[in-house]
């Protein structure tokens, strides 16, 4: 494993601090930033801060293009029932699970038994947090059907007090459900 950089060493709010610099200047301006860092008893030349600044820049073009592109995703294809979501969490079940049976399964006698019970724990931690993700989920999809009905039936009880065909009203009924089932 590498040496720890400069700019790992920086105390967390100063490496804050030169985060908000970089974004600030627009990943440019080094020097100056450098003798900031000077000010704060830092030595830390200016190549250092460029190659730390390039990874932060590239790390928030992804996490951008990442947000666009979820973004677009969900303007072209609308998830009102929250499909994605639930897929997402099965995949991540499923990897999970075949993960615990192949380290269940390997015969490494090399293994340290401590890390494979460590290994174990985690894996079994993972699932935990996912099948609740996976429960909660359900739970808001019901609750947000049960306000949908809610709703529907109170529609429909003042449009029949409003003197509306028994037509109107189911029509009016079923483009409110028509709106929880896509």
């Amino acid at each position: 494993m590498g040496r720890e950089s400069a700019i790992d060493q920086l105390k967390p709010e100063d490496k804050q601090k030169l985060d908000r610099w970089l974004m600030d200047k627009g990943f440019c301006g080094y020097e100056e930033i450098a003798n900031k860092l000077t000010e704060l008893g830092y030595s830390i030349g200016k190549s250092s801060i460029h190659r730390y600044g390039q990874k932060l820049e590239n790390k928030l073009a992804a996490v951008q293009a990442s947000t666009q592109a979820a973004m677009m995703i969900a303007d072209a294809a609308p998830d009102d029932g929250d499909l994605r979501s639930s897929a997402v969490l099965s995949l991540v079940q499923t990897e999970l699970f075949n993960a615990l049976l192949a380290l269940q399964e390997s015969d490494n006698p090399d293994a340290d038994p401590a890390d494979r019970i460590m290994l174990l724990a985690k894996a079994g931690k993972g699932i935990a947090e996912i099948a609740k993700a996976s429960v909660n989920q359900k739970k808001w999809e019901l609750e947000i059907k049960d306000k949908v009905e809610a709703a529907a039936k109170a529609v429909e009880n003042i449009v029949k007090k409003g003197g509306l065909s028994q037509e109107s009203a189911a029509e009016i009924r079923s483009q409110i459900l028509g709106i929880a089932k896509k």
